[in-house]
């Protein structure tokens, strides 16, 4: 199994741990549980705790999928108002046990990063149009086929004509066949002077844009690879750099599939900042981790959708969440750990240190997994 299959894997494995069963009443209640055969007068059984209330139809199935969608949607009201005004007091109350009335930090995070990777796998880099130098590259190409047929063509006619008492009609489908093919070649170099005019001097043989982004890495990566200075790793990520859009297309991939990393990577800084406090655990810091990543990809979401409205609105939302975003860190973390505003003060900055070295951390662990380093 490679790495990128084992992120695959591991993000399949937390979604479906985060996913929480369904409480309704679907199906007709059982005295007796069907699981282990304990008796359970309730809605669930007091041994196992599988439901009571079993379905055996497709009606059934409608219903329990109808009714776990509401009780999410009943939940995610609750959550999504404290998780974007009082994130420090969601945070101390999910920690503190108050969970029915949420949704876990876990399955909104997993939720909210695959709505952002759905979204953003319709996003395409600004690439030109049509390339005018991968038009001349295949109109060069087309040329040199019309060229050559041309030329076949010329030999069969002067072998009939050389030859002794040709077939009947052989020398005219020849002739024919010239004329043919030597329209076709004239066209084709029609097509070329034409691409030529339009693209002038400047031609890549590669077919990319000159001064676009891809021409830019692919050129960037070629010369590290070729330079003698580098070393064999910086050289195998920049052989991977040469085709631009697969390496995007990787990194996007990776990106997603390893998207978990952020937790396990944040929580040790945070324990950090609580050294001395023995009653915060490691769960608690988890908890703050992912509703605060939960926010900033939610908040990421809302920007994009702005953008795509309009530029200036969105540029404005980009603007305002430089301000929202240490705001939201800072109004978390004195809530979920009851901080005092010195405490939670100094343990800001040193916070958005370590979120600075976290980012880093993750992008290059991405990079190294995405472009197979």
């Amino acid at each position: 199994m490679s790495m990128e299959d084992a992120g695959a894997a591991v993000s399949a494995g937390l979604v479906a741990g985060a996913l929480e069963r369904p409480t309704g009443r679907a199906g007709e209640h059982q005295a007796t549980c069907s699981d282990c055969g304990a008796e359970a007068p309730g809605r669930f059984c007091a041994e196992c705790g599988q439901p009571t209330h079993v379905h055996r139809t497709l009606l059934h199935l409608g219903e329990e999928l109808l009714h776990g969608v509401m009780h999410f949607d009943a939940r995610i009201w609750r959550t999504l108002p404290l998780l974007a005004f009082n994130p420090g007091r969601l945070t101390r109350e999910w920690v503190q046990g108050a969970r029915t009335r949420y949704v876990s930090p876990l399955a909104l995070f997993l939720f909210t990063i695959f709505v952002t990777f759905f979204i953003l796998s319709f996003v395409r880099m600004p690439e030109p149009v049509i390339s005018l130098a991968g038009q001349r590259a295949a109109a060069e190409a087309a040329l040199d086929d019309a060229a050559a047929e041309a030329e076949q063509a010329r030999q069969r006619l002067v072998a009939l004509e050389s030859g002794t008492a040709p077939e009947p009609g052989a020398l005219a489908e020849a002739r024919a066949d010239l004329q043919a093919a030597t329209a076709e070649r004239d066209e084709r170099v029609a097509d070329l002077e034409r691409l030529t005019a339009a693209t002038g001097p400047e031609v890549r043989a590669d077919g990319l844009a000159p001064g676009g982004w891809q021409a830019g890495l692919k050129d960037w990566a070629a010369g590290v690879y070729k330079s003698d200075d580098a070393g064999p790793t910086a050289k195998k990520m920049a052989k991977k750099l040469q085709n631009p859009d697969l390496a995007v297309y990787k990194l996007q991939q990776t990106l997603y599939k390893f998207a978990f990393l952020l937790v396990p990577l944040s929580i040790p800084f945070m324990a950090i900042l609580f050294l001395h406090r023995r009653r915060v655990s490691l769960y608690d810091h988890g908890v703050f981790v992912l509703y605060s990543l939960t926010f900033m990809a939610m908040l990421g979401l809302v920007i994009w959708g702005l953008f795509m409205i309009n530029g200036w609105l969105g540029g404005a939302a980009w603007l305002l969440s430089s301000f929202v975003v240490p705001a939201h860190i800072f109004a978390q973390l004195k809530g979920a750990y009851s901080l005092s505003w010195f405490s939670a003060l100094w343990r800001f900055v040193f916070l958005i240190l370590f979120c600075n070295i976290v980012l880093g951390l993750f992008l290059w662990a991405v990079i190294w997994l995405g472009l197979g380093v």
